[in-house]
Order: C-alpha cells, then structure tokens, then sequence
C-alpha cells in the first residue's frame, strides 16, 4: 500500500478540499501572495513579524526569483524587500511542516548573498544586514514559542555575536508563550492563521486593523475570484495528471507480474498493495485486455463507464 501511495506522489496535505476566496486566510498562498503585491502590505507583516517599525521599504531588484549558477538551483521568494536603511526582507510563509525549514534558510541565505557583491570585488562590506523570515502553521521545534530567532554565535561564549549580520527568524502561528512576545505579534499570528473580523481584538495594533481592511477588499474584488477559481481549476487539474500517472505506473506492472504468471497473492506481496486492489486492477486487464495502462488506470480512480 505504501509504494502504491509514493508512485501515486499522493500526500495528504495537497488534497485538502476547496477553499472559497471568500474564506481564506492569510497563511494561504494565493491569498498571501496577491496581498504581499502591495508593499506596505509587507510592511506592515515585516514590522508585526519582528516587533520593529520602518520607515520606508522598497522592492529589492529581482524580488521573486533569484537564480544560482546555470544548471544549479534558484528560488523564488514571497517577498523581498529593503529598507531606507540598507537591511534587506526576505519573507516566506510555511503552511504545512515539509521538515525542511533549516536548510532552506541556509540555502536563501547563501543566494540572497551573492548577488550583492559584484564579480572579483575583494571585500565584503557590501553584504547588506538581512532578515530571513519563515511564518509557520506548525511549531517547527516544540517549545512554544511564538518567535525562534536565531543568529550565528560562539558555542564556548554564547554571548559572543558572530557579527554576520544575518538573522533566521522563524515564527509559530501555534505558539503559547503569550506573556514573553508582544500582544501584536499574537494577535498577528492568530489572524493569519484565521484572517476574519472575528479575530480581530478590539484593543488589537492599527496596523493589523489596516491588513485586516486590505485583505478584506481583495476577498470582495470579483475579478480577483475568478482569477483564482482559474487557478484552482488548473492545480485539480495538475493534480489529477499525477495521479493518473502514478496508478498507470502500478497497472504497467501489475500487467507484467500477470504475463509472469503470477498470482494476485504473489503480486500483491512483490509490490506491497492491497489484495483487493491488484484483484480489482487485474479483473479490469482481463476484462479490458485492448486497453492500455492509462485507460485502465482512469477506471480504477473514476470508474468503469457503464455500457
């Protein structure tokens, strides 16, 4: 069962059902990224994420891609920004736990990095401050917290800074440490992770009133809904693509087990399924023995076509 799920490239978490525009929270990505095209939008999360105000962002150059040597990987941020002050933004959200949140910002940081000094420049006073914020759905280390910082520091003298003037701060939409952070950032957290007027304190930060009346315009921006039902219906297609692709990889081999002569028992053990599953795959390959895999496959997810 378990290689008939990896062949599929089925997870759970990518089969969530359908989210209406209208219901939809800010740790979603269409939604975050349509509200993160308005910069003071980003702003205003850049400030609640780090408890600081800023005078001033701007659109770093290339914000949302940036490339690596050719043939190696890039990425594409959510949002990169840099203030009047030189300090550069970059902000990811992280809805669901991939187990990958270290080594990610290790690799933004390094491609963040490079582009800022210019080929065979010999210093690296130009390495701008920079700030690499993932906003989480999960506690990504089970403390509680609501806000990880981290930055480089001597193990033998932990108060002893490196002095790279790099910071990974990773945020928890479930931390519970709420007397050690500052009320807005909570009341943050809380709202992106349920982006209506009911999680809205009445004491709570203006800025976050301001978000709040921002994301609410783009809920009710018709022309904004039918742009995201377009984009939905071509991710349920690309979905249901791979799924078809992996289920026709299962009948392919179930289909050359049967050439072999062996039985479900047998094929089911080989290739780690359900009994029921392979009698049901090889009832259609006997019924069905002119169709090809793909056919096969589309009538053990959706059905046999009545005759």
């Amino acid at each position: 069962m378990e290689k008939r799920k990896q062949l599929n490239m089925q997870m759970d978490t990518d089969n969530e059902p359908f989210n209406p525009l209208k219901d939809m929270n800010l740790m979603d990505d269409f939604l975050f990224d349509v509200a993160t095209v308005d910069l003071e939008t980003c702003k205003i999360i850049i400030e609640l994420s780090l408890g600081i105000t800023l005078t001033k962002i701007a659109w770093k150059e290339g914000q949302k891609v940036v490339h690596n040597l050719p043939g190696k990987r890039g990425i594409r941020m959510d949002f990169y920004a840099e203030d009047d002050q030189g300090r550069v933004f970059d902000v990811e959200m992280q809805k669901r736990n991939r187990g990958n949140i270290p080594k990610r910002t290790r690799f933004y940081q390094a491609l963040i990095d490079a582009p800022m000094l210019k080929s065979g420049e010999q210093g690296f006073d130009h390495l701008k401050p920079a700030y690499i914020i993932v906003i989480c759905g999960f506690d990504q280390y089970g403390y509680g917290f609501y806000r990880y910082t981290f930055d480089n520091r001597c193990k033998e003298l932990p108060e002893l800074l490196m002095g790279d003037e790099c910071q990974k701060i990773i945020l928890n939409t479930k931390g519970t440490n709420d007397e050690d952070v500052e009320k807005p950032l909570v009341d943050f957290l809380h709202y992106i992770e349920k982006s209506s007027e009911d999680n809205i304190p009445e004491d709570c930060d203006e800025r976050l009133k301001h978000l709040h009346r921002k994301l609410e315009e783009i809920k009710a921006n018709e022309q904004m809904g039918v742009t995201y039902m377009k984009m939905e219906e071509r991710d349920r297609l690309i979905r249901k693509e791979g799924e078809l692709k992996g289920e026709s990889k299962i009948v392919s081999m179930i289909r050359k087990k049967l050439a072999k002569n062996k039985n479900i028992i047998e094929i089911a053990e080989e290739l780690e399924l359900e009994n029921n599953y392979v009698q049901k795959v090889t009832a259609l390959l006997r019924e069905e023995p002119d169709k090809t895999d793909e056919q096969v496959a589309e009538m053990v997810i959706y059905g046999k076509e009545e005759k």
